[in-house]
């Protein structure tokens, strides 16, 4: 920490005493302050002369803003007024309040005036056109802080009840994204103090004033809190801004110091003395800062950063302080992950220099390096093998041998896109913890505490099973839990390789936890865990099995590559891998089930049936043990026949995008998958744009089962009771059907329990009663849908004919005698034995 600088610059009077305020032009050329008379000053920078004034001025002004071209001010008769920066005179009134003004921010461009006031709606001007307004509603108390981020798509509202809102306005009505609750202080309007949410230069993050008097960085993405800046000031801060570059932040408090730190470490670097400081801005391009008191002097402070901290002023664009950095995380990794989830290895381009901001991803792949935005615009070629003098050379002519060896090596290799490893059940980082998983047993999570990790293990049944946790020196960023105990992978750090760790819940010896090192450069992927036995596949595309307490028991390469995950249940393990390209440019998903007891393959390099662009969100066994998939368009799809070879196939049981919640249109929602159990898909309900559950512990919820068969939300609001009743049947007949299914190859390929062959044949008496159910619409619609009847009653598993009897009564009772002869006869076909297929 260094000591109390001594060079001081002088202080220039430039208000009388009273709120002041100032701010630099984009440029940097001026410096522009008001205050409680009527004069705006004008400082050109570089000069020691004396300022421009404007003395015709509102007095009492309470908010500036400027651009290359004009200032505006606010004052407290509720006016803002717009003044030429080239000429010095007044130009136009731009808006005008009932109640004092309080805050004024520019948009980026300089095309829209966000100002702020006593009432209770915050105005959104445009600078040409004012009539065009835009209104920030939703506040129960006045703004007293107004800023937009970096790209003008945000603007945050700091409110005097002690709650920054945030808006999106890139969209044609404002709109309410986030409010960020107990951060802030609850200030009056009027108070020195701040409660400014300032933005960092790289837009994904903005640090705002707490009522401990530290600062602290929110980002922008999940609202979510991240590093702080903590222990400096012993008064309220009145000011905070961030360096051009977003490498230091200068605050100012009540305690008469002016603080310099770095954001990388959020450590002081210098403290300044000066009382009464009350706004402060940091110069663009240049090693200035200034700053105005209470007392209505301005100070400009030239070289202010000494020589042994300038030089971070002249780095690029440093990134926000991040817990963990999802920019950092990925930086060395040149492979560009797509929004469909799919990576993308053709020709990833580079990040814009020294702007590691968002700007690249908003882009999108498909712009191309900048060096390159004239290249060949009409196709013809201009621009194909240019020398260095920028003409073209003779190298598009044709080759004598017509081979050109150079030209053909210099093409880019097309590559597909593949589909990302993940572990199911975990989730990413949010601010410094996350989930590493989420089932029916408990959930495991991490808390990042910089030197370590600490590892939490929580179950729903506390009759069984005890909570734990323990310090993580490991790092572990992969876990399973059951009931038998809960497994963990670290990948490999510091010269350190990847490792395995199981941890048993109960054992009859003092210690039965185990660990295993994976070999050099071997990465995990994933990692699943079953009654019987642990899998985990790797970078290296192994699939290595381990029995629960640690022995090898096999090792084979995986046919489908690279890994992307596995799961596991009883003696079964299922193994998902990118396959070949499709005509998407997206590698088709495949998976192999295996009996690892038995040593018997039940599906081979099969593929799972995903619409185009869709990605795999988790896959899980159910309680049944029945392999269950949900991707990212929301459908949850579950394995019937796996058992046999070649006969699998994925079933939907489950739209929630055709959830009668969601139908009104007005839920924003969606769905974490968690497990399958009783029929039912287990999940964490997301609200608004999440797209992962965070903390506190979330809570389950369960939907049944609903095969998409028609458009329920069509049907919903029919009069008539039957054109609803029948599809609800219909679906009902099909998802017993596909239940019945499942039961049946459990039965038959494992020794079934007495409860099992009783629930088996409960499930054909209820498909039965569906299509009984179904008959009895179809009776009552008329004669002419006795076709349809009648097949209904074929469709009928019946080998005792007491279904077909009670189906010919159904026909009876409406008085279809026809179709009740018709279903006699079919009852006497079956009792001699013909098949149905021979009617």
């Amino acid at each position: 920490m260094a000591a109390v600088i001594q060079q001081r610059p002088r202080a220039r009077p430039a208000h009388p005493a009273g709120p002041t305020f100032l701010t630099y032009t984009p440029n940097g050329k001026q410096l522009v302050t008001a205050g409680s008379n009527n004069v705006v000053r004008v400082y050109a920078t570089g000069s020691d002369g004396e300022p421009t004034n404007l003395d015709d001025c509102q007095e009492n002004n309470t908010a500036i803003a400027a651009t290359n071209d004009f200032f505006l001010t606010g004052s407290e008769d509720g006016t803002v007024c717009m003044y030429s920066l080239d000429t010095y005179t007044y130009e136009k009134m731009l808006t005008r309040c009932t109640l004092p003004i309080r805050d004024i921010a520019l948009s980026p461009d300089g095309q829209w005036a966000a100002v702020a006031s006593d009432e209770l709606t915050v105005k959104i001007v445009n600078i040409e056109d004012t009539f065009k307004v835009l209104y920030l509603r939703d506040l129960p108390k006045p703004a007293k802080h107004l800023s937009f981020d970096p790209s003008g798509s945000y603007i945050a509202a700091s409110c005097a009840d002690g709650i920054i809102y945030v808006y999106k306005v890139s969209t044609e009505e404002p709109e309410l994204v986030r409010k960020v609750d107990g951060l802030i202080r609850s200030l009056d309007v009027e108070s020195e103090s701040s409660s400014r949410a300032v933005w960092h230069p790289d837009g994904r993050a903005f640090a705002a004033p707490t009522a401990t008097r530290d600062i602290q960085v929110v980002s922008t993405g999940d609202g979510e809190r991240q590093r702080a800046f903590s222990g400096g000031h012993m008064g309220d801060v009145t000011a905070l801004a961030w360096s051009p570059n977003g490498a230091l932040l200068i605050t100012a408090a009540s305690d008469r110091k002016i603080l310099l730190w770095d954001v990388k470490t959020q450590k002081i670097l210098a403290r300044y003395d000066y009382p009464s400081v009350i706004n402060m801005a940091w110069h663009p391009t240049q090693n200035i800062v200034s700053f105005v008191t209470s007392d209505g002097e301005l100070y400009i402070y030239e070289n202010f950063l000494q020589p042994d901290t300038s030089a971070l002023l002249q780095k690029p664009m440093q990134p926000s302080p991040y817990i963990r950095d999802p920019l950092a995380e990925t930086s060395g990794n040149a492979t560009k992950v797509l929004t469909n989830g799919f990576k993308d290895t053709s020709n990833p381009r580079e990040k814009r220099r020294g702007t590691p901001d968002s700007l690249d991803d908003i882009l999108g792949p498909e712009l191309e390096d900048e060096d390159d935005f004239v290249s060949d615009d009409d196709g013809a070629g201009y621009l194909d093998d240019v020398n260095g003098f920028g003409k073209r050379s003779n190298d598009h002519l044709e080759p004598i041998d017509g081979f050109d060896g150079k030209r053909r090596a210099t093409v880019q290799a097309w590559q597909p896109r593949l589909h990302q490893s993940f572990q199911p059940g975990s989730t990413p980082w949010r601010g410094n913890r996350k989930y590493l998983c989420l089932n029916l047993t408990g959930f495991v999570w991490t808390v990042d505490q910089d030197t370590h990790h600490t590892v939490t293990v929580e179950f729903y049944d506390h009759e069984y099973h005890r909570d734990f946790h323990f310090t993580d020196p490991y790092l572990y960023d992969k876990a399973c839990l059951n009931e038998n105990g809960t497994l963990f992978s670290c990948p490999p750090a510091n010269s350190n390789p990847a490792m395995v760790f199981y941890r048993p819940h109960e054992t009859w010896t003092t210690r039965a936890d185990w660990r295993t090192q994976l070999p050099a450069g071997e990465d995990v992927t994933s990692i699943s865990l079953s009654d019987s036995y642990i899998v985990v596949t790797t970078s290296t595309n192994y699939v290595r099995i381990f029995t629960l307490y640690g022995t090898p028991f096999r090792v084979y390469r995986q046919k489908s590559s690279p890994t992307v995950t596995c799961a596991s249940w009883r003696d079964y393990i299922l193994t998902m891998g990118n396959g070949p390209a499709g005509g998407d440019g997206s590698t088709k998903l495949l998976y192999t089930i295996e009996n690892v007891k038995r040593d018997e393959v039940c599906q081979s390099e099969d593929i799972v049936a995903l619409t185009e662009g869709a990605q795999v969100k988790s896959v899980f066994f159910s309680d049944n043990g029945d392999p269950c998939v949900y991707d990212s368009t929301g459908v949850l799809l579950i394995l019937q026949h796996w058992r046999s070879p070649g006969q699998a196939r994925w079933v939907p049981v489950l739209d929630t995008k055709q959830l009668e919640r969601l139908a009104s249109g007005r839920k924003e929602e969606t769905y974490w998958p968690v497990a399958v159990a009783q029929e039912k898909f287990h999940c964490i309900i997301l609200k608004g744009g999440d797209q992962y559950p965070y903390f506190p512990k979330p809570l389950l919820s369960e939907f049944d089962f609903k095969i998409p068969c028609s458009n329920s939300t069509a049907l919903k609001d029919a009069e008539d009771s039957s054109v609803l009743e029948g599809p609800k049947l219909e679906e009902l007949f099909v998802r017993s059907s596909l239940m019945l299914s499942l039961l049946e190859d459990l039965v038959s390929s494992t020794n079934a329990t007495h409860s099992q062959r009783t629930e088996l044949s409960r499930r054909e008496v209820e498909v039965n009663k569906s299509l009984l159910q179904l008959l009895n619409v179809e009776c009552r619609e008329g004669e002419e849908r006795g076709m349809k009847a009648l097949e209904i009653v074929g469709l009928m598993r019946d080998p005792s004919g007491k279904m077909v009897e009670a189906a010919g009564k159904v026909a009876g009772r409406y008085g279809r005698t026809v179709l009740q002869e018709k279903i006699g006869e079919l009852a006497e076909k079956r009792l001699l034995g013909v098949e149905d297929e021979d009617l």
